[in-house]
């Protein structure tokens, strides 16, 4: 039975598998291959997160890339080709997000961090610290009796190293 289970679940995986991409197909002009490899770059992958399409072995970066080459091909600029990705993905496509209203957070969320941090240790290390009265004449008397006549207990569970 767990054999069986075993041979079910090594199928499934297989199936589920992305197939291998097709191999990328460079531009003929190599100016305008320099320019694609430039965008692959500055591209991430939304398969990997963490990788530009240049690097990602997803199919889906390869769709990208042969996209890029596409509209390179086509004539249209860097910055045209980025806002089409942004239409098609959304801002998280780009490396370095564009400053507006909805990624404020992203690029200066950080900084307010730090400086609420600041402010709070700020704060508490200018917090006035309670001042102890000082002992009354009677107290400190009666102190050094004690200190004299050796009336402080000793704990019970003390060793002598303890001292």
């Amino acid at each position: 039975m767990k054999r069986l289970l075993l041979i079910a679940v090594a199928a499934v995986g297989l199936v589920a598998a992305e197939p291998a991409p097709a191999p990328d197909r460079p531009l003929p002009d190599a100016a305008q291959e320099a320019r694609a490899k430039r965008l692959f770059a500055d591209i991430r992958c939304v398969v990997c997160q963490h990788e530009a399409i240049a690097d990602s072995p997803a199919g889906l970066a390869a769709d990208m890339r042969g996209l890029v080459r596409e509209q390179i091909a086509a004539g249209r600029t860097d910055q045209a080709i980025r806002e089409d990705l942004v239409r098609r993905y959304g801002d998280f496509v780009l490396f370095t997000p564009p400053v507006r209203a909805g990624t404020w957070l992203l690029w200066f969320g950080p900084f307010f961090v730090v400086l609420i941090a600041g402010v709070g240790l700020l704060v508490f290390a200018l917090r006035r610290r309670v001042e102890v009265p000082a002992l009354s004449p009677e107290e400190e008397a009666r102190l050094a009796d004690i200190l004299l006549e050796g009336q402080l207990r000793r704990d019970p569970d003390a060793k002598r190293s303890d001292d």
